[in-house]
């Protein structure tokens, strides 16, 4: 079981104190500092290592798009199975096999297909904001909103029973908890994989129109059944934690800057731009892993092989070298921040994301124009020890 120094918040996700939405001061500094600091890194499964901190803009996009540097996380095929340690898991894989694997889900997060899931999601944000004015004033954002959007989208695209959603919501948020002992965490995922292994048994017999059942029909021969289940837990993870909390952790920041939220409310030309801001100033992802493959000299550092790198998208998306001022501006022109990281592992499904920010942050300040906060900010609790950035509840009001 971690100890207690171990359940600090990695450098290079830390956070401001008095602003939960930027990067902490010695997380600047970091950035200030030359070449790539050393620093001690702790994984829950992976133990305690040293790592390269990368949290400059032009080095963190350097680092995500170089051949030599690799995610590289299958660590052990003899060790307990874990998100991070299972075949199917995307973001551990590199080269050929992360194309050949990628290839299979690609078609599912084409821009016109995901378009076409428009009115669905559109309804399932109206139903909600319905629901939360018949029972209302007041909520709590994350159960009432934030999660359920998301949730219901991913279940439906990969044909998993919503029915089944409070379970698999628990069990990601313990497998994103760092200060979870290692034992609860393994127990955790044997229960994630059981579900799933059911779910593609179910599925190998009768596809249906999911995405999981249309990668078997159209790869069935090509993957194996654990290679499934690996995806199916990522992307059901994925598409539901990252989204629900951008919905809720984007709403707070707009309540904390009212003129700002008014613009995005009143301006149907303001949403867009603004999304991209919001998915850059609180970068939810906050750091990633990945290790050299080969002796590397990256915008003039030189990293060894075997070195690993922790890179900080949220000083990479708060750098002045990219955007002057970093503080929030819905106004602002976007730019090619790394919210969804960058290079052959960028986010397969962020279009799906912008999708459904887009349709679920204008909608509830517009339902809702006298939105506010029902509890001071100083009681909202956040979480601080995963690597996913959000608020844990946001009781609001109207």
């Amino acid at each position: 079981m971690p100890d207690t120094q171990h359940h600090t918040v990695l450098p290079t996700g830390r956070r401001a104190d008095r602003c939960p939405f930027e990067p902490a001061a010695e997380l600047t500094a970091l950035r200030e500092q030359p070449g790539l600091p050393r620093i001690p890194r702790y994984h829950p499964f992976f133990g305690e290592r040293e790592a390269r901190a990368v949290t400059r803009y032009a080095d963190v996009r350097a680092v995500f798009s170089h051949e030599d540097i690799g995610a590289d996380l299958n660590a052990d095929p003899d060790a307990p199975r874990t998100l991070f340690n299972q075949p199917g898991f995307l973001l551990g894989y590199d080269g050929p096999e992360h194309l050949r694997l990628r290839r299979m889900l690609a078609g599912a997060f084409t821009v016109r297909r995901l378009r076409e899931l428009g009115p669905a999601i559109e309804k399932i944000v109206d139903e909600h904001l319905d629901a939360m004015e018949a029972s209302g004033p007041g909520a709590d954002l994350v159960p009432a909103y934030a999660l359920p959007i998301p949730s219901l989208v991913i279940c439906d695209l990969l044909g998993v029973p919503y029915a089944d959603r409070a379970d698999f919501q628990h069990r990601s948020a313990v497998l994103l908890d760092a200060t979870r002992p290692e034992q609860e965490q393994f127990a955790n995922y044997a229960a994630m994989h059981a579900y799933m292994a059911e779910l593609v048994a179910r599925l190998r017999a009768e596809p249906g129109d999911g995405l999981l059942g249309e990668v078997i029909l159209e790869h069935g021969d090509e993957i194996t059944d654990d290679e499934l289940v690996g995806f199916g837990n990522l992307l059901l993870i994925a598409g539901h934690e990252t989204t629900s909390n951008m919905i809720a952790l984007g709403t707070l920041a707009l309540l904390s800057s009212p003129d700002q939220l008014a613009a995005v409310r009143d301006d149907p030309e303001v949403a867009p731009p603004a999304i991209e801001e919001l998915l850059r100033y609180l970068s939810i992802v906050t750091y990633l892993d990945r290790r050299a493959t080969a002796d590397v000299d990256v915008d003039g550092h030189r990293i060894a092989s075997g070195e690993w790198l922790s890179l900080s998208a949220l000083a990479a998306n708060h750098d002045p070298a990219l955007v002057g001022d970093p503080g929030l501006d819905v106004h602002r022109k976007p730019v090619a921040h790394l919210a969804f990281g960058f290079g052959a592992h960028q986010c397969l499904g962020q279009q799906l994301a912008r999708i459904e920010l887009k349709a679920a942050l204008p909608a509830l300040l517009r339902r809702f124009p006298e939105l506010r906060l029902a509890v001071p900010f100083e009681q909202l609790q956040f979480r601080t020890f995963s690597p996913i950035h959000g608020v844990t509840s946001l009781p609001v009001t109207w």
